[in-house]
């Protein structure tokens, strides 16, 4: 698509609403977090001045939008090995790897689960765009597990409707630092951009609303395994939380959950948690179980996956007691 400006004047009189959110509704194709890269490059702007994301309109204002020229990006099928855990005509659930990225984007246009999947079926749903066909959920690069993925469009509007109206149900399985006061519980905090490193959440007045609840299942000595239940699909909502009840996902490098953690236990359980750590490079973090109705016969499927041998290890080790 070549380069295009855009002039929009808001109309007087609108109630007032934030910027980024106007122009989801415009008609531009641009989701908000496109629009929300445009403002950071200068390439939005009211009157020739720039301005940020949560500017406010009231009303009268000449919004201009340059949207630079897109590179036609092809998707390329891959002969990747998959652990395909369920599949039919109409959807499919992989166990996504650690490391491994759902769908194409930048700095990742090969090697990702479409790629695979492209090449393993060749069918996926249109909805989700050129560069995420079939996508209805995601999880983290470093976070396995299961993934939903559609081959029809009429499968994937009703997925997609399910999710939003949370009948789909998320198990993940965490071990997190120490101890958390209750066996069960619920963390309800607002989630939002990191003000100090916007490539990060957390949790921030003004933030999308976000909800997780846990499960204890087992107490170790350094560690807790958890069961996690998503209420809510916020970008890093398990990590987050956890980091602002100050139990971090173990293994987590960017929410707190490495070697940073070490001066927070006594210095003779140091050497025990760095051997762990020196186990796991990643969140110790996995989707275990998905339970949803299929979009088309409505039968009830229940699709599980065995823990990846990295936190397996860490677990028999805790459970062999020598942490």
């Amino acid at each position: 698509m070549p380069e295009k400006t855009v002039k929009i004047k808001v109309p007087e009189g609108i109630s007032p609403t934030r910027l980024d959110s106007y122009l989801v509704g415009t008609g531009l194709g641009l989701s908000r977090n496109q629009i929300q890269k445009l403002i950071r490059q200068k390439l939005i702007s009211i009157r020739g001045k720039g301005i940020k994301p949560a500017f406010i309109l009231v009303g009268g204002e000449e919004i201009t939008v340059t949207v630079p020229e897109s590179e036609p990006l092809r998707l390329i099928p891959e002969d990747i090995p998959l652990d395909i855990r369920y599949e039919d005509e109409h959807l499919i659930v992989v166990n996504k790897p650690a490391g491994m990225v759902v769908h194409p984007a930048r700095g990742h246009f090969t090697g990702t689960l479409i790629n695979a999947l492209l090449a393993h079926t060749g069918k996926l749903s249109s909805i989700g765009g050129q560069t995420r066909p079939g996508v209805v959920h995601r999880l983290d690069k470093d976070t396995s597990g299961l993934v939903i993925f559609v081959k029809t469009d009429i499968a994937h509007n009703r997925l997609a409707k399910a999710l939003s109206e949370r009948e789909i149900k998320r198990e993940y399985t965490a071990l997190v630092w120490g101890h958390l006061p209750e066996n069960s519980g619920s963390i309800e905090e607002p989630i939002g951009h990191n003000p100090r490193d916007y490539r990060k959440m957390a949790v921030v007045p003004g933030g999308k609303p976000a909800r997780t609840d846990y499960t204890l299942e087992v107490d170790y000595n350094l560690l807790s395994l958890l069961t996690f239940r998503l209420y809510t699909g916020r970008t890093h909502q398990i990590r987050v939380h956890c980091q602002h009840i100050g139990h971090p996902v173990f293994g987590d490098p960017d929410y707190g959950g490495r070697e940073e953690r070490l001066g927070g236990i006594g210095p003779g359980y140091r050497p025990q948690a760095r051997e762990l750590l020196s186990i796991i490079d990643r969140q110790a973090l996995h989707a275990r179980r998905l339970v949803f109705a299929h979009p088309i016969t409505a039968e009830k499927i229940i699709v599980e996956a065995p823990l990846p041998q990295d936190i397996a290890e860490v677990i028999e080790i805790l459970e062999n007691g020598v942490s």
